[in-house]
């Protein structure tokens, strides 16, 4: 619509009146006098309208007659008063001076007059009144924007001592126009920010002519930065859990500001939130500092209370809480039920139902939901419990598992070290108790969970009677023959256990037994008489004699001798005399008691016997308590000298049994040969090679009175050739080998060896492989510090001239994606394109 006050110029009112105001557009003047406008005062003057009638047309008598405004404030029948809008006047007329219908007129309307004198009393007087048609303003809402808000304290009042306004600005026509408001133009009852959007209707003061904005309405709030946590990432695009409500939105990373390989879930960040396609998307995505965002406050007293509902391994389809469990603790004076989800456990150890528990109370910021978190098990929760605890040893451990000899069951049980109630490593042979439950996958197969470990003693797999017997060997053990030199030979010999025939209250009864039972190294014959101890299984109920002891025998004992474990091959062995000067072979199956335990160096006991080929070997060889080594006279003198023989074990083709080694340092003794055996080696599994210096002492034989070196100690040092991962080798030469593998658990210190390092080290042969590596690894010096080789000129400058566009350029296809650790495929890093000529 045409704005009514198109025709008139805009103006401040002068403090000293001009003699008229003329229309700009005589064209198109206004048939009222004085018109107002909505963005300042302006006055029209037209001569038609001038007239005295009778009253001198002057105000005070300063001149002409001017053209006012003003408000009516009282009306009378024959009289009233105005109030002067441009000056403090308060002003008499005569409605005989009204021009128009003196029904119309009313209190609060808006009048142009002229200014005249009273005759007789020479005040001012108003006359020649005309009724000011009220401007029609736009009725429609205008949009605008809040440009400044209403002021408030602290406290939320307004200022004091001064009527709170506000603006708000709108456009017309490629302007910019400002209105203010106050709080009562402002529907809702709501706080306008600097920025809101906005609509409302414009409004004139009566009084003023200020035109101002009233019945305001919010459209739309500013855009505030919000912040998040981003909780997923994808390849192209992420999602950001919100801090302000419970509510994840999606962000595409073209929206981030930053550097996006960096980006990962966790990171705090703050956003804007757009709509596009109907949905709220995140934009300008920037990090925060770690820590920033904070959605909950965790009570910093803990609470004890019980598990009534725990969270099932395998949600169901229909399952869509996120805090599936439920644990019961009275708070206060009253009884809470509180949710909690998987991560608020402190461990993964399974929780069962009537646990009892210690935990904090977390308060999340946006909904103020309350939950349980740090749930850890109290140490009297089994008391609680309905569970059935068994016990058990540690069998073996594996990356991340491992599995348990029950006591109760055959079968070995899994574990999974999640499941380990205390922080504590286990290892084989640990003692623990657990509870099996049955796995979520598959119903056939059961695992240990809660683990607990036990003091060493506590776990027993059976059970042996106080109660000593009397008993006669009815059969023999028969030794299982391990493994045969020549798989020709025939089938392997199975083990086969001893009977004994006993009474028990009258009752003739036999129970078995088994080689590693025999007590004193003798092995019972049929007919011999023995004392022994029941023991029973308690996984299965089987009896067995153990603790046997033989008391006498029909036939005569043939004569025991005293040797030491030289050599322990696949499925025999040779022992080294009393006398230290030759070794007896023995088979496996000879071997009364454990062969596990049996290790070179140790002191047997055994018989002798011609078989084939009148070839001598010993039986019946029974492991006893270790007995002095070489000899007892040892000198205090340290030797150095020279190994001229190895012992048989390492050099199988030489007829002497015994090594041999010549002094070396300058003395008396220089070029004096000692021979030594098994029991001379300070370390029993070095293998000592020809040719290998040695520190060593020299002993008497109290048998023999021979001379022998012992205490004998190789001096090697060699170099680091090079280190993989868990291995590596050290230059050194051992019989065709020119380089010597070693472990990393077998260096000192657990240090980490480099190329080059020089290091001392002894040489242990595998008497089963016939195979010789280096233990007891010990760092002497460092070597050098690897220098970095430049690349090539040739290869940078190819590197530089190769372009995209290249044809001859490598071409490179995936043909497989690798596969990590956890059996995942593809890349976690996302790959970036190479620049051309830039080397990384």
């Amino acid at each position: 619509m045409g704005s009514p006050w198109k025709g008139f110029v805009e103006f401040t009112l002068p403090a000293s009146p001009p003699t008229a105001f003329v229309s700009a557009d005589l064209s198109s003047t206004s048939p009222v006098g004085l018109s107002l406008s909505p963005y300042g005062r302006s006055m029209s003057f037209d001569p038609g309208m001038l007239h005295n009638n009778g009253h001198t047309a002057y105000a005070n008598g300063s001149g002409p007659g001017i053209r006012e405004t003003g408000v009516v404030e009282k009306l009378l029948t024959s009289y009233g008063f105005i109030q002067c809008s441009e000056r403090q006047a308060r002003l008499f007329f005569h409605c005989s001076q009204y021009n128009g219908n003196l029904q119309e007129l009313k209190i609060g309307d808006d009048v142009e007059f002229e200014v005249s004198s009273d005759r007789r009393t020479g005040k001012p007087i108003a006359v020649k009144l005309l009724k000011i048609k009220p401007e029609v303003l736009p009725e429609e809402r205008i949009s605008g924007q809040v440009v400044s808000s209403i002021p408030v304290h602290l406290d939320g009042k307004s200022a004091p001592n001064q009527v709170p306004t506000g603006s708000v600005c709108y456009e017309r026509n490629g302007e910019v126009f400002y209105l203010t408001y106050t709080p009562d133009d402002v529907e809702g009852n709501i706080h306008l920010e600097t920025g809101d959007k906005v609509s409302f209707y414009m409004e004139t003061n009566k009084h003023t002519g200020a035109v101002s904005a009233r019945n305001i309405q919010l459209v739309k709030k500013k855009q505030m930065r919000c912040q998040g946590v981003v909780c997923a990432t994808k390849e192209a695009f992420g999602f950001i859990e919100r801090a302000d409500v419970v509510k994840e939105i999606f962000f595409h990373y073209s929206e981030f500001k930053g550097d996006l390989e960096a980006l990962q879930a966790g990171d705090d960040v703050d956003f804007t939130i757009k709509e596009r396609n109907g949905k709220e998307v995140a934009t300008d995505v920037r990090l925060l500092p770690q820590g920033t965002v904070i959605f909950e406050d965790i009570s910093i007293e803990q609470f004890e209370g019980t598990v009534v509902k725990v969270i099932p391994k395998v949600p169901t389809k229909n399952q869509n809480d996120p805090l599936p469990g439920r644990i019961s603790a009275r708070i206060g004076f009253s009884d809470k039920e509180l949710p909690f989800g998987e991560k608020d456990t402190k461990s993964k150890v399974t929780l069962l139902e009537g646990d009892h528990i210690q935990f904090n109370i977390s308060t999340d910021r946006r909904d103020k939901l309350e939950r349980a978190t740090n749930i850890d098990i109290l140490p009297d929760s089994f008391n609680f419990t309905k569970e059935t605890r068994e016990m058990g040893v540690i069998a073996a451990i594996r990356d991340g598992f491992g599995f348990i000899k029950c006591v109760d069951r055959d079968a070995r049980m899994f574990f999974h070290f999640s499941e380990v109630l205390e922080e504590s490593q286990l290892h084989i042979s640990d003692e623990v108790e657990f509870t099996v439950v049955p796995d979520m996958l598959s119903a056939q197969r059961n695992h240990a969970v809660r683990i607990k470990k036990l003091p060493k003693g506590t776990v027993s797999f059976h059970t042996q009677s106080e109660q000593r017997f009397m008993g006669v060997v009815e059969k023999e053990v028969v030794a299982a023959s391990t493994k045969n030199a020549s798989p020709n030979k025939g089938k392997e010999k199975e083990a086969e256990d001893g009977v004994i025939a006993y009474e028990d209250c009258g009752v003739k009864l036999t129970v078995l037994y088994h080689g590693k039972d025999l007590e004193g190294g003798y092995h019972p014959q049929v007919g011999d008489k023995v004392e022994f101890s029941i023991n029973e299984v308690k996984r299965t109920g089987q009896q067995s004699a153990v603790s046997i002891r033989v008391l006498n025998r029909n036939a005569s004992n043939a004569k025991r001798l005293q040797g030491f474990v030289a050599t322990l091959k696949d499925n025999f062995g040779f022992i080294e005399t009393a006398n230290h000067d030759q070794e007896i072979f023995f088979h496996y199956s000879e071997m009364c008691g454990d062969l596990e335990n049996l290790e070179l160096g140790d002191t047997v006991e055994y018989t002798l016997s011609k078989g084939k080929g009148n070839k001598v070997s010993a039986e019946k060889v029974t492991k006893v308590a270790a007995v002095n080594g070489v000899g007892e006279d040892v000198g205090a003198t340290v030797m150095m000298g020279k190994v001229m023989r190895p012992l048989r074990s390492v050099d199988p083709s030489q007829t002497e049994y015994q090594g041999l080694i010549e002094v070396t340092e300058e003395g008396g003794t220089k070029g004096q040969n000692y021979p030594f055996g098994i029991m001379g080696m300070a370390n029993k599994a070095d293998c000592l090679q020809k040719g290998e210096l040695v520190k060593f002492q020299v002993c008497t034989v109290s048998q023999t009175g021979q001379k022998m070196a012992c205490n004998v100690v190789p001096q090697r040092r060699a170099v680091v050739e090079c280190v993989k991962d868990q291995f590596g080798f050290i230059t050194y030469e051992v019989g065709e080998s020119k380089k010597l593998f070693f472990h990393v658990k077998e260096v000192q210190d657990g240090l980490e060896l480099q190329t080059g390092d020089e290091v001392e080290f002894s040489v242990v042969l595998n008497q089963r492989t016939g195979k010789c590596s280096a233990c007891n690894v010990r760092r002497v010096s460092e070597g050098p510090k690897p220098v970095v080789t430049p690349r090539p000129d040739r290869l940078v400058n190819r590197l530089k001239s190769i372009t995209l566009d290249d044809a001859s350029a490598p071409r490179l296809v995936i043909v497989r994606q690798p596969r990590g650790p956890d059996n995942t495929k593809g890349f976690n890093v996302e790959r970036k394109t190479r620049q051309p000529g830039v080397i990384d």
